[in-house]
């Protein structure tokens, strides 16, 4: 009988596993492979919105669970939660023996994942890679990919990019984002059943009412920017507070800056009790998809309203550093941390409905063929540089 080819895949936070889940999918369906899923970092811990339910009621068995976060959100303590990080997943994968190690995108937890792994000799795969964006996230990005052995961009440019790096071109296969592969635009209307799950859930003065016009908010701490994140979320909070449209804000991640971020927008609905804002923690990925495709505008700094929202048509304003470099389509605006700027990107996207979709990230269909090369290639760890 065939040994089974195990492929361990690593999720560190809610985004990883919407990025990563048609993938898990095919996984689990093809015969002559075996799924193993890790859960560290965020995607544990209910403050940041556990996934540990959302996975388990979608299917899908959890081998591991990690903890390796070190409490502060600080630039300390985000070191030492990568040190911590590599010491855990080691252990993991000592146990597990995957054939493959699955990591995704540029998370400290990723490249904690990508450096165990290698040095067990583990064959790494790494998706997102050669994307330009700015912050610590770049260079982490880029480093998981000199690690990694076979990678899936999810962009021709970023192709071209990690062929420039030197990355042996017979390697690189850019199939798209396989979070793209989650949106179906025939189930993408807000229903009862999203109303019941959602419309009482969270906190602050608004009830929100999906009927009605609303804006999604994500606006993440900058690594890089450290120290700057009151400054930076009170100008957008400006222009938020005042409008006269719902607002649905959801909840910042865990890099170093969080614990500031989330403190400044506490005091903002203790304080202020603005009568337009609802913040919430996080949704499953498909009811994320509906949130934001029946959103008016998203506001922030998170990548899906470049990617997912390029795909969507989603009017979009960025604010800051963290994606400013990132292939985008014509649905974004770029923004500095000011609030007449945000105010007046905001008041253009709001007279617009839809874009018309992009496929920069891809059209759909990454995760089957994801799956069909890690099924059938050389699992050869020997890398060189491979510049023309």
């Amino acid at each position: 009988m065939k040994k089974k080819r195990k492929i361990c895949v690593i999720i560190n936070n809610r985004a990883n596993y919407a990025r990563i889940k048609s993938v898990l999918e095919e996984i689990k369906k093809n015969k002559n492979l075996k799924l193993q899923i890790v859960l560290a970092s965020s995607s544990i811990l209910d403050r940041f919105s556990s996934i540990t339910e959302i996975i388990k009621k979608d299917g899908f068995k959890i081998d591991y669970k990690l903890y390796t976060l070190v409490d502060g959100e600080n630039l300390v303590t985000m070191a030492k939660s990568t040190g911590l990080s590599i010491i855990e997943f080691t252990s993991a994968l000592s146990k597990l023996k995957p054939d493959i190690a699955l990591v995704v995108a540029d998370r400290y937890e990723t490249l904690a994942a990508a450096i165990s792994a290698s040095y067990m000799n583990i064959f790494l795969a790494h998706t997102q890679g050669g994307e330009v964006t700015g912050s610590i996230d770049e260079s982490v990005r880029h480093a998981t990919s000199k690690l990694a052995h076979v990678h899936f961009p999810a962009t021709k440019k970023s192709k071209q990019n990690l062929i420039k790096m030197g990355e042996n071109p017979k390697n690189v296969y850019n199939f798209g984002c396989p979070s793209m592969d989650l949106i179906n635009l025939k189930n993408l209307k807000i229903d009862k059943k999203f109303k019941k799950k959602y419309e009482n859930y969270g906190v602050g003065e608004l009830k929100i009412n999906f009927n009605k016009p609303y804006i999604v908010v994500l606006q993440h701490p900058v690594t890089t920017e450290y120290g700057k994140e009151r400054q930076h979320i009170t100008e957008t909070a400006k222009v938020l507070v005042k409008l006269d449209i719902q607002v649905v804000w959801l909840w910042p991640n865990v890099d170093a800056g969080s614990n500031y971020l989330s403190k400044t927008l506490r005091v903002i609905r203790e304080i202020k009790k603005p009568r337009n804002i609802i913040w919430q923690k996080n949704y499953n990925p498909e009811d994320y998809l509906k949130l934001i495709y029946n959103s008016t505008c998203m506001i922030g700094n998170s990548s899906s309203a470049i990617r997912e929202g390029a795909f969507l048509g989603i009017p979009a304003v960025n604010i800051g550093e963290r994606q400013r470099d990132r292939e985008s389509g014509p649905n974004v605006i770029n923004v500095n941390y000011n609030s007449s700027e945000i105010l007046k990107a905001l008041k253009k996207q709001l007279k617009v409905k839809k874009y018309r979709k992009n496929n920069l990230f891809g059209n759909g269909n990454a995760g089957k063929k994801i799956v069909k090369i890690l099924s059938k290639i050389n699992l050869n760890i020997i890398k060189r540089l491979n510049y023309k």
